[in-house]
């Protein structure tokens, strides 16, 4: 009996070429964390670490430059935090995708190993900033999530959602790397060197991975009947939840160090306006951000009823009221 390889279906081939174009740009931007992001640098402490359109900092007029800078610097702290137990979920997940291709189309297998690559890869890029991190700033900084405990809750939900969630994630990091390099007014142009390679080499290899997000949601949700794509879509906003469940934690406890670090007393109303601004920054950061950049916006309008949009829509409301109110 003759034995038709996978790879020559029609179905098979249909999708190679945009994975192909993953596996050559990965190739082409491909970069080592001491090599070409560290060069042997720590961070500057006299700059800020995140720009103004993501900490928010200069929303709070009582703060002095100084204090705006440091607060900056915290919640960059925790920008590299985050993005270190966030890539821990992803990189399983990618692993587990890559299986369902490893005996059929091996130009997407291999575009799906590289993508987990990279994203341990970039585990270990903020870790290592964490590090420097606790180098130059004050201690009683206490990073609350635990990652593999995250890993595993994000990992229970159907793959659907976490898909969905991935592709929220990566398309916010390309929104991070466009903040990071606006013009001098949105106070861009004051950030720390380090932090600005941050940005720009995480950019260049999320821009393949939120590529790949959509093919293998597209995927999924192809395989998946009616009933199924409603579980996503409610696993997705227990996803969504459990998320800014992490948020209101960890802003909590910043804003706290932050005013504990300050050197000055803060009034009642000063230490809520810190806390509150902390929160929507996060909120703003790791959830709203993404969801409404239009890219991800299109691909969800695709992929779920109205019904299930306005679902989505009264679970994020809250939130997002929260950050643009």
């Amino acid at each position: 009996m003759a034995l038709t390889h996978p790879d020559t279906t029609p179905r098979a081939r249909s999708a190679t070429p945009a994975y192909a174009k993953c596996i050559e740009a990965s190739s082409r931007v491909r970069w080592d964390i001491e090599r070409d992001v560290i060069r042997g640098r720590t961070f500057d402490t006299t700059r800020k670490f995140l720009p103004d359109g993501l900490s928010k900092v200069g929303e709070l007029g009582f703060l002095s430059a100084a204090e705006q800078r440091r607060l900056s610097q915290v919640q960059g702290r925790t920008y590299a935090n985050m993005f270190g137990f966030i890539e821990r979920a992803i990189a399983a997940k990618t692993l587990e995708l890559s299986q369902s291709h490893q005996f059929g189309d091996q130009v997407a297998f291999e575009a799906l190993v590289r993508f987990t690559d990279e994203e341990l890869k970039h585990q270990a890029l903020f870790r290592r900033l964490e590090q420097i991190a606790a180098e130059g700033m004050p201690p009683g900084y206490a990073f609350g999530p635990d990652a593999n405990a995250v890993a595993q809750a994000v990992l229970a939900h159907s793959t659907w959602a976490v898909l969905g969630l991935t592709l929220d994630i990566e398309i916010f990091t390309l929104a991070h790397y466009r903040s990071s390099i606006e013009p001098a007014s949105t106070g861009a142009a004051a950030l720390d060197p380090l932090w600005t390679d941050v940005f720009l080499f995480h950019w260049k290899e999320e821009s393949q991975h939120a590529i790949l997000d959509e093919l293998e949601w597209r995927r999924e949700h192809a395989r998946l009947d009616e009933a199924g794509r409603d579980r996503g879509v409610t696993d997705l906003i227990s996803l969504d939840g459990a998320v800014d469940g992490i948020l209101v934690q960890q802003a909590t406890a910043d804003a706290t160090y932050f005013v504990q670090c300050a050197g000055r007393s803060f009034d009642a109303a000063e230490t809520a306006a810190v806390h509150d601004l902390v929160l929507r920054a996060y909120r703003w950061q790791y959830i709203v951000s993404g969801v409404q950049e239009p890219r991800f916006a299109e691909v969800m309008k695709e992929l779920v009823t109205p019904a299930q949009m306005q679902r989505i829509g009264a679970a994020l409301g809250p939130i997002v009221n929260h950050v643009m109110g």
